[in-house]
């Protein structure tokens, strides 16, 4: 995948921020999830209509334009319906979904209506996000970048005792007294140095070392 463009760190942020918390799916998150993609729209038309035009393919826009653009959500999305035209783009999520689904958004922040977003709601406003994203800066697959920045938040699960090792090295070097403890000499080296825990225990046992997670990569 080609690397995101460096002005769209920030919309990206927010899309990834939403994602982690709709995958976790507790009425909180939901409610969080539903506030961030649809920031996500805002901050990406609002990065977009302010970056330098060669940023943006040479297109030019006019600053009294621009600046009625940016005077809220809705005319930020008729800068959408204009754009879509002179690329001569359809809208992939209706231009009223959007707006019905900022206008749950409102009651998360405003409204006496708080009530948990349902998938519906969740899903159009994701969808939207995504796409709008993926329109204004050029990222042919965003589902895919958004997919590849989630597993990378993963943390790589910590490596594993070698039971076979563990026998090579404790035949070679037994116990080893720390303090009033007694330790196998395995056990020590495997919490003090991984890397020459491996090194000792292919060579005694003359087996080649597993592969990390990283080195599997």
């Amino acid at each position: 995948m080609t690397p995101l463009p460096p002005w769209a760190d920030g919309p990206f942020e927010l899309l990834l921020h939403a994602e982690s918390h709709l995958q976790l799916g507790e009425d909180f998150d939901r409610r969080i999830a539903l506030i961030g993609f649809d920031n996500a729209i805002e901050v990406a038309i609002t990065t977009y209509l302010t970056l330098h035009p060669i940023q943006r393919g040479n297109r030019e826009y006019k600053k009294v334009d621009v600046e009625k653009w940016l005077a809220n959500y809705h005319s930020r999305l008729e800068f959408l319906k204009a754009e879509l035209a002179a690329r001569n783009l359809a809208w992939d999520v209706e231009q009223g979904h959007i707006v019905w689904a900022h206008e749950q958004r409102n009651e998360q922040y405003h409204g006496g209506n708080k009530g948990v977003p349902d998938k519906k709601c969740l899903g159009i406003i994701r969808r939207a996000a995504l796409w709008i994203f993926g329109v204004l800066f050029d990222i042919a697959t965003p589902e895919k970048e958004l997919e590849s920045a989630m597993l990378a938040l993963v943390p790589t699960p910590p490596p594993a005792p070698d039971d076979l090792y563990d026998r090579a090295i404790d035949n070679e070097y037994g116990m080893i007294q720390v303090g009033e403890e007694t330790f196998y000499a395995s056990e020590v080296l495997f919490s003090v140095d991984y890397g020459a825990y491996r090194e000792a225990g292919a060579r005694l046992s003359q087996n080649p070392p597993p592969e990390t997670p990283e080195e599997a990569q």
